[in-house]
């Protein structure tokens, strides 16, 4: 008797307490007549109706959590339709089913058609809301993580619906793979060809010999460089300081003519400048007047006149002196 008591508390771990004490109550009530006659009895058989219930409430919540596990919710309603596949690679039960990118089935079960071959037929199973219009079909689309999903292209053109277990077309969608083959493989081999031409045009630019004779220059260049850098520095070293003396030399010498400036009587000077500029107006005015002997020699025309008159009258004299020097000059020796 010990060993059922033993099941019976390791059952209660897989059901809830709740359904257990309902189940052991009803049957209670439907033996509570026999259970007088026979109470040793009674108490035997009623701690197997426990294991055994406990074993069946724990295989149903066994199946149900299994289930929704997968995402197949056994309580919720919906319609199944299937679909025809050539190939459903990656293809699994719980497969999620899509349309316009929304969940709304999932892939209940798949049979292969072996009468007839390259035919797999899909179940789905999908929410009772949705209707799949007439000409839609499935496309089976591979993915790199989550393996395959379903994706539904209604057919927007018919009203008219299709029935819960008609067949819908099914097609398969180009996977990841085949479009990296059929797409970016072409341009990776033209740009292995193209990587190629530059590398070969790069190594014949390299073994060109006026390559190596620019870096020759180059490296002459940069010791010039070098040269002329240590040439400045030991020139600062040695200049810089004396330049910078003579600088401060000069700005004392700036302040000191600045500080005299600031000394100076500019009110005198200027006064000392107007009295020389009205004397050198006064000089000048009477030079242009014919009052005084200066402005009568500069201004009077008749002067000038009879001084030219007088230059005529020599050089006709000196001319006249040297064709008849005899008239001029007499020489007598006794």
């Amino acid at each position: 008797m010990g060993e059922p008591e033993y099941v019976v508390r390791f059952s209660f771990l897989f059901v809830p307490e709740n359904l257990l004490s309902l189940c052991v109550d009803v049957y209670q009530c439907e033996t509570g007549s026999q259970r007088s006659k026979d109470d040793n009895r009674m108490s035997y058989f009623s701690k197997e109706i426990k294991i055994g219930i406990a074993t069946v409430a724990s295989l149903v919540l066994l199946y149900v959590g299994v289930n929704y596990l997968k995402g197949i919710n056994l309580f919720h309603p919906s319609n199944y339709y299937y679909v025809t596949f050539a190939n459903v690679k990656d293809l699994t039960v719980s497969t999620p089913v899509f349309i316009d990118g929304f969940k709304v089935g999932l892939v209940r079960s798949l049979q292969y058609d072996y009468e007839q071959q390259g035919k797999i037929s899909v179940e789905i199973h999908l929410d009772d809301e949705l209707k799949i219009p007439k000409g839609s079909y499935v496309v089976l689309v591979h993915t790199l993580l989550s393996g395959a999903e379903l994706h539904i292209h209604p057919n927007t053109y018919l009203t008219t619906t299709l029935e819960s277990g008609d067949t819908i077309e099914g097609r398969i969608g180009e996977d990841m793979l085949t479009t990296v083959q059929n797409e970016l493989l072409p341009n990776i081999e033209t740009l292995f060809t193209r990587l190629d031409s530059i590398l070969a045009s790069l190594q014949t630019v390299i073994n060109h010999p006026a390559l190596s004779q620019s870096l020759e220059h180059i490296e002459r260049t940069t010791n010039n460089l070098e040269a002329s850098a240590g040439v400045l520095n030991a020139l600062l070293e040695k200049d810089v300081p004396v330049i910078l003396g003579n600088l401060r030399t000069t700005t004392d010498n700036f302040n000191l003519v600045s500080s005299r400036l600031r000394d100076m009587d500019f009110a005198a000077t200027l006064h000392s400048v107007d009295l020389t500029l009205a004397n050198l107006k006064t000089t000048t005015d009477k030079l242009n007047s014919k009052n005084n002997t200066l402005g009568s020699l500069l201004n009077d025309n008749s002067l000038y006149e009879n001084l030219n008159q007088t230059s005529l009258y020599a050089a006709d004299l000196l001319l006249d002196l040297r064709e008849r020097p005899k008239r001029y000059v007499h020489f007598s020796l006794f």
